[in-house]
């Protein structure tokens, strides 16, 4: 089944108007579990529940509300939620035009997919050219899900990806991490042995090799259990050692041999 879109708007910039549509870029597969009841294994419900009132209510009735001080709500519909976030609500202004290598990956979040609207295949296909040929991606603003973005927008194969970004006051500072500094500058022979153990194991970027190993185990196990009935045994611990090892050129020459 095709993925739907999520949001339909424009990508403007200069003079140019750009229709797109917004998909997700990901697909979640992580294992998913139901809170049950331990005695007879039934799915436990979660109600919506009046504080003051002390009983269970309609779901119609409930919304969302904003606590402007203690115990005192505002409460914004959707219509006005959107009326509060103006145009930018269907547009994505691009402000500046960057090379790709100055993005660190750090600063992107979640990755989204543009398709182009039926209207505006060309200029779609103009934007996606030029950023390729140049290298460049397109960093702008819009709001989705009720909150403003920063995002970046680059040619990927023959769409656009759109990745929002944390802003920089939300990446957390080295100086700010609970961790120890880096060692003592290494000798020459340990950092040459490192390069060769790295160089060994280079190889080009292949995606389709990656996929989620603990996922396929953890489902095995569900699987086996279902048809055994019997607990999972735990595995043994690990038996490599944690430890830094106080000869690093012996560890490393070790590890190329």
């Amino acid at each position: 089944m095709a993925p739907r879109s999520l949001w339909n708007g424009t990508i403007a910039f200069g003079a140019v108007a750009v229709p797109v549509k917004l998909y997700s870029a990901v697909e979640s597969k992580t294992v998913h579990f139901h809170e049950v009841h331990l005695k007879d294994g039934a799915r436990i419900e979660h109600r919506p529940f009046c504080s003051k009132e002390g009983k269970e209510v309609d779901k119609d009735d409930v919304v969302r509300g904003f606590e402007v001080r203690s115990g005192k709500y505002v409460v914004l519909d959707k219509e006005e939620i959107d009326a509060a976030g103006g145009t930018r609500s269907r547009i994505i202004d691009v402000e500046a035009f960057v090379p790709l290598d100055q993005i660190d990956p750090v600063f992107y979040a979640k990755s989204y997919f543009l398709g182009a609207r039926d209207e505006g295949a060309d200029a779609f296909r103009l934007l996606h050219d030029a950023l390729e040929e140049t290298e460049r991606v397109a960093i702008g603003r819009f709001t989705f899900h009720k909150r403003e973005y920063v995002v970046a927008i680059r040619a990927y194969d023959k769409v656009l990806a759109l990745h929002t970004m944390r802003f920089a006051d939300e990446l957390v500072g080295r100086k700010d991490l609970d961790a120890p500094r880096a060692g003592a500058k290494p000798k020459p022979k340990e950092l040459s042995l490192a390069e060769k153990l790295v160089a060994s194991l280079s190889e080009d970027f292949k995606p389709g090799r990656l996929h989620d190993e603990y996922r396929e185990v953890v489902l095995g196990a569900i699987k086996k259990k279902a048809r055994s009935g019997k607990d999972i045994e735990l595995p043994e611990e690990d038996e490599r050692d944690e430890d830094e090892s106080d000869d690093l050129s012996a560890t490393l020459e070790a590890s190329l041999a």
